[in-house]
């Protein structure tokens, strides 16, 4: 049987990713939960992914790999250049939760709007796709905005308020060519947001757990 561990900075993404990504594989996952939350909100706090995260985050990535796990996964687009700059220091893949939207979103075009509800998560994003740019020889022109007020709300579990400030958000982009959601507690609007602009509206949860169950499948 398979071994995912899975690391995860808020409990929304908690509750869901699992059972979403075992829905689509054809064989059984034994899964390994760590939920961080400092990880994200002490950025949100200091504004930068200070030393002392690093090394908690190399911790977290090195108790998951204790597990016996196949692949690892971090759910927190904050973590992603963390994340990469690390995994050379471990003897399984890491899966980052933006890796394969990055990817999509330079496809789809050079215009590309960023929505976050975390300040913290702007600047990972932003790096993410402008590496993706790199590698795909693309220029491109990022925009991106935040609503705090709204991270807020889903921190102390009113998502239908959360939900609502980023569905304006996504109405009020302009001049763009595909919406990026910085978030996986925001990817479940992204189908509703592409009704609302006619435009692709990118979560990176759809698409994280679409490549991860590409890669299992090649292994089996």
């Amino acid at each position: 049987m398979k071994r995912i561990a899975i690391i995860y900075t808020v409990l929304p993404v908690l509750s869901t990713f699992s059972t979403q990504l075992s829905s689509i594989l054809p064989f059984e996952v034994m899964y390994h939960h760590l939920l961080d939350d400092f990880l994200a909100s002490d950025p949100q706090v200091k504004g930068k992914f200070t030393i002392e995260n690093t090394n908690r985050l190399y911790n977290d990535l090195k108790n998951c790999e204790a597990t016996g796990a196949d692949l690892i996964i971090t759910t927190c687009s904050t973590l992603t250049p963390i994340v990469n700059t690390m995994r050379s220091l471990f003897r399984i893949p890491i899966v980052t939760i933006d890796q394969a939207m990055c990817r999509l979103a330079i496809e789809y075009g050079t215009r590309i709007t960023v929505l976050a509800t975390a300040k913290s998560t702007i600047e990972p994003t932003i790096s993410s796709l402008n590496r993706e740019a790199d590698l795909q020889h693309k220029l491109v022109k990022i925009t991106s905005s935040y609503d705090e007020i709204a991270y807020e709300e889903m921190k102390k579990g009113d998502l239908a308020t959360h939900d609502k400030k980023v569905l304006h958000r996504i109405e009020e982009a302009k001049e763009c060519d595909v919406i990026v959601l910085a978030q996986a507690s925001m990817a479940h609007l992204a189908q509703e947001g592409e009704l609302l602009r006619g435009i692709p509206v990118l979560g990176s949860t759809t698409s994280c757990i679409s490549y991860v169950a590409q890669l299992l499948k090649e292994e089996v």
